[in-house]
């Protein structure tokens, strides 16, 4: 497949292409159905858990800092990727001016915001993000085409007050697609065709560049070892506590969290005695993964008696 649409796959290849090669690469990738988060964010506390679920989209953190982002095959996403002469501060505006002067040849007249996104008439189009080490730089954002932006907004969408962590909160921005303002209709496949002509005609010295089997052997190894793995996309996220509703009479669970494994875990008042204290303590030291919690709650003799279905129990975690 030349355009590859597995969100796994294109992160790892991102990043071999920032660690192994060594000369400037561009990238122009679509994913399938995913949310895609900052590398020093909760992922939890960034989705609306019930809707990923029942709809499928993996959920994957990247290299770069930043917000909270959803991908599917209606946003073209663009990676920078290039080397660090010395020491001098970077200048990411110069890749996003590249990205302006390409959107005016669609007719789209595209500003700077002042979290770097990219808007149209004060509606985000574009966001990006950056990852520097001392001899690479790594800018990379999404262009809205034509994505679904009701799943855009209920995918992102999580009740306030759930969780308390000091993480990077993204910020939510109103946003509209790039397909909406064209002077004439136009598919992706053909937008993607002709932003790749525009970069290979004023990016200096482009060449189109094919992974050999080594490179993809290499890539496979990364996407099958980090970006699919659960310690990466959740185990990462930095310490939180989180608070939910039980029932609707207001009984609660409160968990404390640290690299993805629960410390702590009580019950609200309501809901004490010996049957519930022994659930606490059960589920201390259990990943925040809800096989794994399954898995401890269901793998118990059958004469342990839980006060809670544990498929109750489990959906008041997430």
């Amino acid at each position: 497949n030349a355009f590859p649409t597995d969100p796994f796959f294109n992160l790892a290849a991102e990043e071999y292409l920032f660690r192994h090669v060594a000369e400037p690469c561009f990238l122009l990738w679509c994913n399938e159905p995913a949310v895609i988060v900052g590398r020093h964010q909760n992922a939890l506390a960034e989705i609306n858990y019930p809707y990923i679920k029942q709809h499928d989209i993996k959920v994957i953190r990247r290299l770069s800092g930043g917000g909270t982002v959803y991908h599917d095959a209606g946003n073209l996403n663009f990676s920078f990727i290039d080397n660090r002469k010395n020491a001098e501060s970077v200048d990411f505006t110069k890749y996003q001016t590249v990205i302006i002067a390409m959107l005016r040849t669609f007719g789209i007249q595209a500003e700077a915001g002042k979290r770097n996104e990219l808007l149209l008439g004060g509606k985000k189009i574009s966001g990006t993000a950056d990852h520097v080490t001392n001899k690479r730089i790594l800018h990379h954002g999404t262009l809205l085409f034509s994505a679904g932006l009701t799943a855009v907004e209920e995918a992102l969408r999580v009740p306030t007050g759930k969780f308390k962590d000091k993480a990077i909160q993204s910020v939510r921005s109103q946003v509209t697609n790039i397909s909406l303002h064209l002077s004439a209709p136009m598919d992706m496949a053909t937008f993607r065709a002709q932003v790749f002509r525009y970069m290979m005609k004023h990016l200096p010295n482009a060449r189109e560049y094919n992974y050999s089997q080594a490179d993809l052997q290499s890539i496979e190894h990364l996407r099958n070892e980090k970006y699919m793995t659960w310690e990466w996309n959740f185990g990462q996220s930095p310490q939180y506590e989180m608070k939910n509703a039980i029932n609707a009479a207001g009984d609660t669970v409160s968990m404390k969290v640290q690299n993805g494994i629960l410390r702590e875990i009580h019950f609200s008042d309501n809901l004490s005695g010996n049957a519930w204290t022994a659930l606490e303590q059960k589920l201390l030291n259990t990943p925040h993964q809800e096989d794994a919690i399954h898995n401890k709650l269901t793998a118990t003799p059958t004469t342990e008696r839980y006060p809670i279905e544990p498929d109750k129990l489990i959906r008041a975690m997430f």
